[in-house]
């Protein structure tokens, strides 16, 4: 699924950000947490990394048992590639630090 890059959006399920740029690293996400804190928390998300040089293959994960084996303590948490990455709905501003720091240190 191709996304528009220049737009804030409510991220799809499978959907990948950054699609197009194959030459960019890839990143699991799973967003764990109610529905509509993972949509508020997504659209933060896809505002954050669309002018990083990074991809993100992502997907939602409502189901409460399914969070508590994967360790989530607070709702919305993101998982990257299996880790807890950043816990609460986070602003947009610090979900680009945090890759920032993921990508260049």
């Amino acid at each position: 699924m191709k996304n528009d890059v220049n737009s804030c959006h409510e991220m799809s399920n499978e959907e990948i950000l950054n699609i197009e740029h194959t030459d960019f690293p890839l990143y699991h996400a799973i967003l764990y947490g109610d529905k509509t804190l993972t949509a508020k928390f997504s659209k933060r998300l896809a505002c954050a990394v669309k002018h990083l040089p990074v991809r993100v293959s992502f997907s939602y994960e409502h189901d409460t048992q399914k969070a508590i084996e994967a360790g989530v303590r607070k709702d919305p948490t993101l998982l990257l590639n299996g880790k807890i990455f950043l816990e609460g709905l986070t602003q947009a501003e610090i979900i680009s630090k945090k890759f920032e720091e993921l990508l260049f240190t």
